[in-house]
């Protein structure tokens, strides 16, 4: 397995590239003279943004977190993608309470695919916080929802199944 480790990383955030209803969503992680930039779905993003959130309320309270900046900057140029995401875990280290952070191009116990990419990265809970702020906020910078049917709405309009085909 080839993983990339970053304990803890210099800049771990979400970004996009593209336009609204086109974007690539990525997670960057920087250290040591080292990138990672991995690209994941819009879901994903939400999913771990919201999970870290829920897992830093039960284990040190939503108020106890020591105020970190949110990192509102670019993706570090230039963007490559390393790897796609499929598999993603979070943790809690009891011992050093910081977050863990993993993500693989696959499952990493399933030995007959081969190794597997990934990256790791330990997040103290400040950090932690200010990467879900940030990757909500991302997520939130995409179409509006339609308020019928919850589906995408582009600048031309969309098909509201909800309408019976017509355009809201």
């Amino acid at each position: 397995m080839s993983l990339v480790e970053f304990d803890p990383p210099d800049r771990f955030v979400v970004g996009t590239v593209g336009m609204p209803g086109q974007r690539t969503f990525f997670v960057q992680a920087a250290g040591g003279g080292r990138l990672v930039s991995a690209a994941l779905e819009k879901l994903q993003v939400q999913a771990l943004a919201e999970r870290v959130g829920d897992l830093l309320d039960e284990m040190v309270g939503p108020a106890v977190v020591d105020a970190v900046d949110v990192d509102n900057e670019p993706l570090t140029t230039p963007i490559e993608e390393d790897f796609r995401v499929s598999a993603i875990a979070l943790s809690w280290d009891a011992q050093r309470k910081v977050v863990v952070v993993e993500a693989y191009d696959r499952d990493p116990d399933d030995p007959e695919e081969g190794p597997a990419r990934g990256l790791r990265a330990v997040l103290a809970p400040g950090a932690a916080r200010a990467f879900g702020t940030r990757a909500l906020a991302v997520v939130a910078q995409g179409r509006p929802a339609c308020p019928f049917c919850s589906g995408p709405i582009d600048p031309v309009g969309h098909v509201c199944p909800r309408a019976n085909g017509y355009r809201r």
